[in-house]
């Protein structure tokens, strides 16, 4: 077992790499299914009243689901980008650590930012169920917190595809220690 351990984590960076594509997925995905839940129990109250608004509604309480799908992507590249789909790992553990830590602040971004977009979303759903001329406007209340999420994915993808150029960014400790230092 701790030679498992030892292969997966200190001579290569596949445990890291996993477990980061593995955190990235579930925590966006979380904060996606919360983010869903909370703009649809407002839009379920407006739409009670207003059956006749679900159009509008419906992409209101869809946008906090992309996060979701911005940690699918996020991990689809981890696995692209380091040989875990065509089963041939070609990472250091340092590399493999720091993608663990890039998908860790993915996914918490991700998190985060879908269930602030619900509660934006919640004051488009509100802004709309009383004025549903203003939608269109509304509109525009969730997607600017959307933002972020896609320069979160966006940085992933730029220090994912960094770290993995060619055969990965590699770490090499000094030997000896330079005078005068």
């Amino acid at each position: 077992m701790i030679e498992l351990l030892k292969f997966y984590f200190v001579q290569t960076g596949f445990g890291g790499v996993v477990i980061g594509a593995i955190v990235v997925v579930t925590l966006s995905c979380l904060g996606s299914a919360k983010g869903i839940w909370i703009a649809s129990s407002q839009a379920a109250g407006v739409l009670s009243e207003k059956p006749e608004l679900f159009g509008k509604m419906l992409v209101l309480m869809a946008m906090p689901g992309t996060q979701g799908f911005y940690g699918f992507i996020c991990a689809i590249i981890i696995a692209l980008r380091t040989g875990i789909i065509i089963g041939n790992i070609n990472v250091s553990a340092a590399v493999g650590v720091s993608i663990f830590l890039i998908a860790i602040c993915t996914g918490i971004v991700e998190y985060i930012t879908a269930v602030v977009q619900a509660k934006a979303a919640t004051a488009a759903i509100n802004l709309t169920g009383k004025q549903p001329e203003e939608g269109g406007r509304a509109i525009l209340i969730p997607a600017l917190v959307e933002t972020y999420a896609v320069i979160s994915l966006l940085i992933s993808i730029l220090m994912i595809t960094w770290l993995t150029k060619e055969v990965g960014l590699t770490f090499t400790p000094p030997t000896h220690i330079l005078p005068g230092i």
